[in-house]
C-alpha cells in the first residue's frame, strides 16, 4: 500500500483524533487542517472562506473532511440550525473551491456525512441506493454531499461517508447515556421500535481509512454495522454490559418537550442503514457485534 499524506479537517475531534492514529499507525503523514495558526504544521482553513493557505495542499494526497458543528449541542432553533448547515454546507463549498486555482490537486476527497440523509424510514432497508429522506436532517446531508461531489469536476475521486451513531465512551450519544444507565435510570425511547444505525468509534476510523486508501470505493458510502439493531435491542444490550436495569422509559411525548424538533429527527426516527459498499469491497469490521463494540468502547 503507498503511503500518502492526508490532510484531515476536524482532526482533533472524537473521530478526527481516533482516524489521525489509524492512518499514522499505517504508515501515512496527517497534516491537520484547522482554523488555529497557532497549530503546528497545519494548514490553515476558515469555512467562510476557505484554504488561507491552499498551496499548501499541492504536496497532499487526500482529504478527509470531518469538522462541522455538533448537531445535538444546543436546543434546535432557526439560529442553532443554520450554523449547523453553514458549518457543512457552506464549510465544504468553501473548501472545494480551493481548490480550483490549484495546478496540483489532491487525488481524494472523503467528506462526512450521515444518515441522516434517509430521515425516517421505518423498518426499510437502506443502502447507499435509496433516495434521500426528508427533514431538517436529511436536506442538510443532501446539500452537504453535493457541495462534496462538486470535487468530482476538478478530477478528485469524492467518497460521502454516511456516519451512523459513533458507539465510543469518550464522546458522542453514548457517552451522554452512560450517567442514567449506570444509576440504573436508563430505558427505551419511545416505543423503542425504530432501528438505530451504529458503528463503533474503531470500526469507523478504519472505515474511513479503506475509503481514502482504496481507489475503487467512491460515492455514497454506509458507515454503520452490518447489525443494526431496534432502540428496545440497543437498550437492553447497553443494559446488560453495564449491569443495570432499564426500567425507565422515555417516552416520545416527554423526548419532544426536552428536545424539541432534534427528538423526532435523532432519537424517534427509524434508520435500518446497511454497508452495501463496505461490505461488496471487502473491508473487515472488527466490532460488528454490538455487545462486543459497548464492551471494548466503555471498557
Amino acid at each position: 500500500m503507498a503511503k500518502q499524506t492526508i490532510a484531515v479537517s476536524g482532526a482533533s475531534g472524537l473521530v478526527g483524533t481516533r482516524l489521525c492514529a489509524v492512518l499514522r499507525d499505517s504508515g501515512h503523514t496527517v497534516v491537520p487542517i484547522s482554523r488555529r495558526s497557532s497549530e503546528s504544521n497545519a494548514i490553515l482553513w476558515d469555512p467562510s472562506r476557505g484554504f488561507l493557505n491552499p498551496e499548501r495542499l499541492e504536496s497532499v494526497d487526500a482529504i478527509v473532511h470531518l469538522a462541522g458543528e455538533n448537531i445535538a449541542g444546543a436546543r434546535w432553533n432557526s439560529d442553532v440550525k443554520k450554523r449547523i448547515r453553514d458549518s457543512r454546507v457552506a464549510g465544504t463549498k468553501s473548501m472545494v473551491d480551493s481548490l480550483r486555482s490549484l495546478p496540483k490537486r489532491p487525488a481524494t476527497l472523503v467528506c462526512a456525512s450521515a444518515i441522516g440523509f434517509y430521515g425516517h424510514r421505518g423498518d426499510e432497508v437502506l443502502d447507499e441506493t435509496a433516495a434521500p429522506g426528508t427533514g431538517f436532517l436529511a436536506d442538510v446531508c443532501r446539500e452537504w454531499e453535493q457541495a462534496a461531489l462538486a470535487a468530482k469536476e476538478l478530477g478528485l475521486r469524492v467518497v460521502c461517508g454516511r456516519i451512523g451513531v459513533v458507539i465510543s465512551g469518550k464522546g458522542g450519544a453514548l457517552q451522554k447515556m452512560l450517567l442514567p444507565f449506570r444509576m440504573g435510570a436508563g430505558g427505551i425511547v419511545g416505543n423503542g421500535r425504530q432501528y438505530w444505525s451504529w458503528i463503533g468509534l474503531s470500526d469507523l476510523a478504519r472505515a474511513l481509512a479503506f475509503c481514502v486508501e482504496n481507489a475503487s470505493v467512491s460515492g455514497p458510502v454506509n458507515l454503520v454495522s452490518p447489525h443494526t439493531v431496534t432502540n428496545f435491542d440497543f437498550t437492553k444490550t447497553l443494559g446488560a454490559v453495564l449491569r443495570r436495569p432499564t426500567l425507565f422509559p422515555l417516552p416520545a411525548f416527554m423526548a419532544r418537550i426536552v428536545l424539541g424538533e432534534m427528538a423526532d429527527q435523532l432519537l424517534l426516527a427509524s434508520s435500518r442503514v446497511t454497508p452495501a459498499v463496505l461490505r461488496n469491497a471487502g473491508f473487515a469490521f472488527q466490532e460488528a457485534d454490538l455487545q462486543t463494540c459497548l464492551r471494548n468502547e466503555i471498557s
